[in-house]
């Protein structure tokens, strides 16, 4: 189980950029424990309810299109020359790890990442949003959700 909600961290993020815009494209944390999956963005505002609900419509769709997760092992400076800043998210990765994964949803997300994906999106089964938490002094945006 843990294996799609990871997964569903990706497409969560990449409907989030989809419906804030950039400035909500750095995650500062995630978690997942089973089917619960949190996703914490660096993001300036609480979003309105329209949003959020756009934002799991979007998840959603890219889930129901089944596209195919390709997950890249590349050196470092490889990765960083082909996908460039985008990939990495607000915790470093140590300068000595020197071999990345990449996860790639075409079009939709690229982020570094050492965990296990699903091989498509329509594996995880469906996103429902159960909190959104603005902490406006960190300006940090928590969605947490639950994969069904």
């Amino acid at each position: 189980m843990e294996i799609k909600t990871h997964t569903a961290l990706h497409v969560l993020k990449g409907a989030v950029v989809r419906v804030l815009g950039e400035g909500a494209k750095w995650t500062a944390s995630v978690h997942v424990d089973g089917n619960h999956g949190r996703l914490t963005v660096k993001f300036n505002r609480k979003p309105t309810k329209e949003e959020i609900t756009m934002i799991e419509g979007l998840a959603n769709r890219k889930i129901k299109e089944n596209v195919p997760i390709k997950v890249y092992e590349l050196p470092r400076e490889e990765a960083e020359s082909r996908f460039g800043e985008d990939m990495y998210d607000l915790f470093p990765i140590p300068s000595e790890v020197r071999t990345l994964k990449i996860v790639v949803i075409e079009g939709w997300n690229v982020n570094a990442c050492n965990k296990d994906h699903t091989k498509t999106t329509g594996e995880i089964g469906e996103i429902k949003i159960r909190k959104v938490r603005f902490r406006k002094s960190k300006e940090l945006l928590e969605i947490s959700f639950d994969v069904v």
